[in-house]
């Protein structure tokens, strides 16, 4: 009976998952990483949606450990997500979340993940993991001043007369390029995984000495790369300026929906990470199952959010749209490193922002941004104490 019981619980919390991986997938991971390519009139949103959707299944696949282990066994001092516990954290969060798709507003995802996580985990009888909240805090923190920062600066970059666009913007692509060459992947070896200009400067003939701590050969596949992508970048904008700035905002929407899925799988499966030694599950096949779940929610229900960030927020063109996304990419790839869950409303939404300033606030809802900040606030707490409530309550009843 107790075995039967035991099961049922886990079976819920899977359901719970999934539910959760859709709502994510029709939220956050699905809809803000094309939304400016959208809203530059680059992409179709019902084609946005496809890609998004096989994209996040990529990176959930190659890079979703980090987030996935952190969520699920860093947030709380103890092992005490139990399967109860788990269950109950994910079906706040996902109900949350789900409201906030249908409803036509951004929810952070993140925010309400860790608040249930986290309420839950206190109402089990955990401990705070002070020195993790701190690290989660700082990133949230600094997320809208460095991202619309970085994307202010980079607008008012592609704006001025004196710097010719087809210079301005293939020196972008080399930034992309650096970038892309020092991402991590679990699958390519290493404790934290490694980078590609790692696995480069690995099987190249050992000619360059470390020099003052910097591995020479790292660097030099790195330059590499910087290089390459600034002339592929270039060869397309020189050929036709406003065609090749589309083509290369797409490609950036797909690296930011690769990195939403390395980091939005976590808030989905990361809750069950405590329980896999129970039902012998690896890892790998959990992350192919949250994956799964983003890709079903990118394309049932992302083109609503899509629509609703890419026209509500502000009227970007493809300048503004690149500046919106080069940060955004960066912010995502930090968080998957450090294995920080993070919102991706709140990294595009703080872009877009802050691209728009950089034309004098032109298209910029100020309405919207007052009620995407307060959703992001309340988002929080609301996950807190509903799901502390709701363990607390389940406890006493059972």
């Amino acid at each position: 009976m107790a075995a039967a019981a035991v099961l049922a619980t886990l079976v819920v919390a899977a359901l719970a998952s999934l539910f959760m991986a859709w709502s994510i997938g029709a939220g956050s991971s699905g809809s803000t990483p094309f939304a400016p390519a959208v809203g530059a009139n680059a992409i179709s949103v019902m084609r946005a949606g496809f890609i998004v959707g096989v994209l996040g299944l990529a990176g959930a696949v190659l890079q979703g450990a980090n987030v996935t282990e952190a969520v699920g066994t860093e947030l709380v001092v103890g092992s005490v997500l139990t399967a109860t516990a788990s269950t109950v954290a994910l079906i706040v969060a996902a109900a949350l979340v789900a409201i906030g798709v249908f409803a036509g507003y951004p929810i952070a995802t993140a925010f309400t993940v860790t608040g249930a996580v986290v309420g839950v985990g206190l109402a089990a009888g955990g401990g705070p993991a002070i020195a993790k909240y701190q690290e989660i805090a700082a990133l949230w923190v600094l997320t809208p001043f460095v991202g619309g920062g970085i994307a202010y600066g980079t607008a008012r970059l592609l704006r001025k007369k004196s710097i010719p666009e087809t210079t301005a913007v293939p020196a972008l692509g080399g930034v992309v390029g650096l970038l892309v060459a020092n991402i991590r992947f679990a699958v390519l070896g290493g404790e934290s995984g490694r980078s590609l200009a790692e696995v480069g400067a690995a099987v190249t003939p050992p000619i360059l000495l470390p020099v003052v701590g910097i591995d020479l050969g790292v660097a030099a596949v790195s330059v590499l790369f910087v290089g390459v992508s600034a002339a592929l970048v270039r060869r397309e904008v020189v050929q036709n300026l406003a065609q090749g700035q589309r083509r290369f905002l797409l490609v950036l929407g797909g690296l930011v929906a690769f990195s939403a899925g390395g980091s939005q799988v976590g808030l989905a499966i990361g809750p069950l990470v405590p329980l896999l030694d129970a039902v012998s599950v690896p890892l790998p096949a959990l992350l192919v199952g949250g994956g799964l779940g983003l890709l079903v929610g990118s394309w049932t229900g992302a083109p609503r959010m899509i629509k609703a960030l890419s026209q509500d927020y502000s009227s970007l063109g493809p300048r503004r749209s690149i500046a919106a996304m080069i940060p955004s990419f960066a912010i995502a790839q930090t968080a998957v490193a450090l294995g920080i869950p993070v919102s991706f409303n709140e990294i595009i939404v703080s872009a877009i922002i802050g691209s728009g300033y950089a034309a004098g606030g032109a298209g910029v809802s100020r309405e919207k941004m007052l009620k995407t900040v307060l959703a992001w606030a309340g988002s929080l707490g609301l996950a807190f104490g509903v799901a502390y409530a709701a363990f607390t309550g389940l406890e006493i009843v059972l």
